[in-house]
């Protein structure tokens, strides 16, 4: 499926439908090919079920990287993309931001994530094949409870005139808000508010594709990065112009792609977050730091059983 863009709707398969209670996994494994975004190697990805409490793991099969769980305190950089790793240079998994969003989007909670590169293959740059690739695997509900982590008292990090906070939610689930000022006319300010569930994210997110700057091309190149970007898995914008022939697939994906950034970063919380998040201008490395400092402190956060209502007792996570 290497190049291929699925369709919004897939007719021969029941959608997902967020029970939020339970845990689910793949029902069975599927795997695909597909290009590094900023090493443009080929990379191989294989999605497996995993056990009940084992969460989002991920292993690259080309090295003695052990596994590394997709948590916030897992994460290693925030240049560009979301990296996973232990330390080392060589021992890293990046671009793992659109599988986790559709991961979230999709309401699984267990799999294992394989790879024989150093990062995930960006497909069309949106987390659409990711989607496709989950549904074709199939959702197998198990037997433990979900488990939903709940801001309790608002937390805020910022830089410059950038800045990302979650506060309490003000109704079940995770609400976002963000907005974002680029200086290319082709962009411009934009925002996009809304309650997340699993039909919103396959049918107004999820194929909402990675961006970038003309300008900013050549500097990527000379640093190492986006050596496998093109315009059939980014959108380029110059000034007042969007480079690709086809045009854009909403009129504000820009802002739709960091909105749906930001779901497979909040991912990173180690279950789903029941809370409020506001971003402006944010990106994966604000993403990052607001969990850390979410989670610095417990009186900030409190895990319950899903479907739980605020308020109630609860059990404090390590």
């Amino acid at each position: 499926m290497n190049g291929m863009v699925p369709p919004a709707h897939f007719p021969f398969m029941p959608p997902f439908s967020h029970d939020g209670q339970m845990q689910h996994t793949l029902s069975q494994p599927i795997s695909s090919v597909g290009t590094g975004l900023h090493t443009g190697a080929r990379i191989s990805l294989r999605l497996s079920p995993a056990a009940e409490n084992t969460g989002i793991v991920f292993h690259r099969t080309d090295c003695a990287m052990p596994p590394v769980t997709a948590r916030y305190d897992t994460v290693v950089d925030t240049q560009l993309s979301t990296v996973l790793g232990h330390g080392p240079q060589d021992a890293r998994i990046a671009t793992v931001e659109h599988l986790m969003a559709a991961l979230a989007g999709c309401g699984i909670d267990n799999v294992l994530v394989e790879v024989d590169g150093p990062e995930i293959p960006v497909f069309d740059g949106s987390a659409a094949e990711f989607v496709f690739l989950l549904e074709c695997a199939g959702r197998r509900q198990q037997e433990a409870r979900r488990q939903q982590i709940h801001v309790t008292r608002p937390v805020r990090v910022e830089e410059g005139d950038a800045f990302a906070e979650l506060t309490p939610a003000t109704q079940p689930g995770l609400g976002i808000d963000i907005s974002i000022d680029f200086p290319a006319a082709a962009i411009g300010q934009q925002r996009y508010a809304t309650q997340v569930d699993s039909h919103l994210f396959r049918e107004h997110l999820s194929r909402a594709r990675t961006f970038v700057l003309q300008p900013e091309i050549e500097h990527l190149h000379a640093i190492g990065l986006a050596r496998g970007g093109s315009l059939d898995n980014a959108v380029v914008v110059n000034g007042e112009s969007v480079l690709n022939p086809a045009g854009l697939r909403h009129p504000d994906e820009f802002v739709r792609h960091k909105v749906l950034d930001a779901i497979g970063d909040l991912y990173l919380a180690g279950g789903l977050i029941e809370g409020h998040f506001r971003g402006h201008k944010s990106g994966h490395t604000l993403n990052n730091r607001l969990l850390l400092k979410l989670f610095a402190d417990k009186a900030n956060w409190h895990v319950v059983p899903a479907g739980t209502p605020a308020g109630q007792p609860c059990t404090q996570a390590a």
